[in-house]
């Protein structure tokens, strides 16, 4: 189990930490299969692979890495897919079915895992994921935070998220330069978004590329200026709504339109 950055490898030695990790999976039970990204040496694997209730699978990029996990958990093989994450088409696994996700990302593509995540929600009712702490604490992070952004609204729409616990730089081989954090997606049950999903990732992304401005400046294509100059609500900054506040702007545009 390893988080890439462009520094290279950096391996988790800690059992305790790699079977917190897996015990720290809620869903896997219900769903039956969990799928694990990156799993490196497999430290985390064995622990995954103790549990006769669900089926893991695991995706992995580094050529080494899959023979070294084909070796070492024959018991693995036939669920071993190598290939890149972001790469991964989970349907030509799993099908319709669901499954939970878990690892601990690579740090260089970790949004990108999230944003994956988002795409495939239908299917992923739960993930626990070890992430740069910068990353953990922006994805759980309430409106008026200063790392509150586009990754908090996103993801807080659909899944309901904690924060688990901190990893220190010592429990990886070599220590990276950076803390580590574990946290938990547990998607929104028979929950619908309410507006135009398309339309409120648009909205939420242009408010934040330029954070420090009023809404009345960054959300200039989707409002009629006189509205933009006399509502005083948008005189508030990106980062203090909330996902439903965004979703009521999208309402709004639609509304504008028809």
């Amino acid at each position: 189990m390893y988080a890439k950055k462009s520094y290279g490898q950096h391996f988790l030695k800690h059992d305790a930490i790699a079977a917190r990790i897996a015990d720290s999976l809620r869903q896997a039970a219900h769903t039956g299969r969990v799928l694990e990204v990156g799993p490196g040496m497999g430290i985390l694997t064995k622990y995954l692979l103790a549990h006769p209730e669900y089926k893991t699978y695991a995706v992995e990029a580094d050529r080494d890495m899959v023979e070294y996990l084909q070796k070492n958990y024959p018991e693995l093989s036939e669920r071993l897919i190598f290939k890149d994450f972001l790469d991964f088409d989970p349907a030509t696994v799993f099908g319709a079915n669901e499954f939970c996700l878990i690892g601990n990302f690579p740090y260089n593509i970790s949004t990108q895992i999230l944003f994956k995540l988002l795409d495939h929600r239908q299917r992923i009712p739960e993930m626990v994921g070890m992430f740069q702490k910068e990353v953990a604490d922006r994805v759980v992070s309430k409106p008026g935070s200063k790392v509150y952004g586009i990754t908090s609204v996103l993801t807080q729409a659909f899944y309901q998220t904690e924060y688990l616990f901190t990893v220190e730089r010592g429990s990886f081989n070599p220590p990276p330069k950076v803390l580590s954090a574990v946290i938990r997606l547990t998607r929104k049950e028979n929950f619908e978004l309410g507006c135009d999903e398309a339309l409120f990732r648009k909205i939420v992304k242009m408010a934040f590329n330029q954070r420090r401005k009023m809404l009345r400046n960054t959300l200039k294509p989707f409002f009629p200026q006189e509205k933009l100059m006399e509502d005083p609500f948008f005189e508030k900054r990106p980062e203090v709504l909330g996902w439903e506040e965004y979703v009521r702007l999208a309402q709004q545009v639609t509304a504008l339109k028809d």
